[in-house]
């Protein structure tokens, strides 16, 4: 008997949720079970292919202790959308950055196998004191 649309819909919500944890607990190897070693990645101008990615992302050099807080989740049958916000420790001032995101998930066979999205990144380099709070005029 095959799973229902709701079923499969349920079950790849969950999937993201988990790897949305990985965040949490840093624990990379998770990854293995949920991402695709030859997963899709496009965003931020960049459009690479492999887990590698993924766990980059996940071991941030100077941030630390990031919490996840997931705004809003969307699931139909093997694509999963969520926006989220990530609040990290900045290591070198011990200030919480935060930083939000949307990202799409296309799934199969309970694995994450492609990704699409974006992260405000200059938002989180605003907070850090990287970059100044307002780009002046060209």
């Amino acid at each position: 008997m095959s799973d229902s649309a709701e079923d499969i819909s349920n079950s790849n919500a969950e999937v993201v949720r988990r790897y949305l944890r990985v965040f949490e607990t840093k624990e990379v190897a998770a990854l293995e079970e949920l991402v695709a070693e030859d997963v899709l990645v496009h965003g931020a101008g960049l459009h690479g292919q492999g887990r590698h990615y993924p766990e980059g992302a996940v071991l941030t050099p100077g941030l630390s202790n990031c919490r996840v807080q997931v705004d809003d989740l969307f699931a139909a049958g093997d694509r999963v959308t969520v926006a989220f916000t990530l609040t990290y420790t900045h290591d070198r001032s011990g200030r919480d950055l935060t930083m939000t995101g949307i990202k799409s998930h296309r799934l199969r066979d309970g694995r994450i196998v492609e990704f699409w999205g974006e992260t405000d990144l200059y938002g989180l380099l605003r907070q850090a004191g990287l970059v100044p709070e307002q780009i002046p005029p060209l």
